[in-house]
């Protein structure tokens, strides 16, 4: 009987230790802020229907940009210490070979990093061989409203660098032209 109620002290002990470092962790958090559960109900109030991966909301985004409809897969995840939100977009898979992927176009996607602006970048993710097109947005404040502004930003960017980032393209590029880009475009070192 004393092994039993030890038992179920420990079990008190643990359960009163998770709710008080819960309610710490809210506690540090700045008023306005989503929480990884926030985050889900937020995505699923602009109808949405968020599925949980771990700490990742993965959605479909429908939305039409100049006539034309997207039906874009994307995802939203808090950062490690909650500060901010990532959202992205996914985009095509790598070819299996790496000797498919032409270097201009890789190098055509960093420079479209530094003139995209507002947060937003193209990253890999090699679990699964696709690139990304990530927005990344404070974690103050953010209302419905604000993170559907979000997601339409980041599906006109995702329409609007199509030609850059689309895979089909890359093939479509004759290799002489693919090497003429790389060494006038991005071989130019003369303005350092």
């Amino acid at each position: 009987m004393n092994r039993r109620r030890a038992i179920v002290k420990l079990s008190s002990a643990v359960l009163l230790f998770g709710f008080a470092a819960s309610a710490a962790t809210a506690q540090n958090m700045p008023s306005g802020t989503l929480t990884e559960d926030s985050l889900g109900q937020l995505i699923a109030s602009l109808g949405l229907q968020p599925k949980k991966s771990e700490s990742r909301y993965d959605f479909r985004f429908k939305t039409t940009y100049e006539g034309e409809e997207w039906d874009l897969t994307m995802s939203s995840v808090l950062s490690r210490n909650g500060e901010s939100i990532w959202v992205m977009a996914w985009l095509d898979e790598m070819p299996e070979s790496s000797t498919e992927v032409p270097k201009a176009a890789l190098l055509n996607l960093l420079s479209r990093n530094d003139e995209m602006g507002n947060g937003k970048f193209f990253a890999y993710i090699p679990s699964n061989r696709r690139f990304v097109l990530q927005r990344v947005v404070p974690n103050r404040g953010v209302s419905a409203r604000a993170y559907a502004g979000v997601l339409k930003d980041l599906g006109a960017t995702v329409r609007s660098e199509y030609g850059n980032w689309s895979v089909a393209n890359w093939s479509r590029i004759p290799r002489d032209t693919r090497a003429a880009m790389a060494d006038s475009k991005f071989g130019d070192t003369s303005r350092n």
